[in-house]
């Protein structure tokens, strides 16, 4: 069994811009097809539009509110909210509040720097 709390987890940041903590994936568990991060976005920030090669994504927010672009698509998002992000979809997210962003990550499979390619 694999039991990981956020607090010993190092952060860090991905090639989008947002700091995150990853809480199980195949680089620190017995996890091997996916990964569970917990990210956050600053006040005011936004993540850089971005998609993935392979990766389907889902956020689950957790606190704070932002306003989430996924293709063509916008929607403002807060705590309770889950979002689907297909692999190949542009999206990227914004804080919108005054307080940190913070939200869950899945991704299947695991979430890799290799897989992110940001649109300039």
């Amino acid at each position: 069994m694999d039991v990981r709390n956020l607090n010993t987890v190092p952060a860090f940041t991905t090639k989008d811009g947002s700091e995150i903590r990853e809480l199980l994936a195949h680089r620190n568990s017995l996890i091997r097809h996916q990964s569970l991060a917990e990210a956050r976005v600053e006040p005011g920030c936004t993540t850089v539009l971005h998609y993935h090669i392979r990766t389907e994504e889902i956020y689950y927010l957790l606190a704070g509110t932002g306003k989430v672009r996924v293709g063509e698509e916008s929607r403002d998002v807060g705590p309770g909210d889950a979002i689907a992000i297909p692999a190949g979809q542009i999206h990227q997210i914004t804080n919108t509040g005054a307080n940190p962003l913070v939200f869950l990550c899945c991704c299947v499979p695991a979430y890799e720097h290799d897989d992110t390619v940001l649109i300039s």
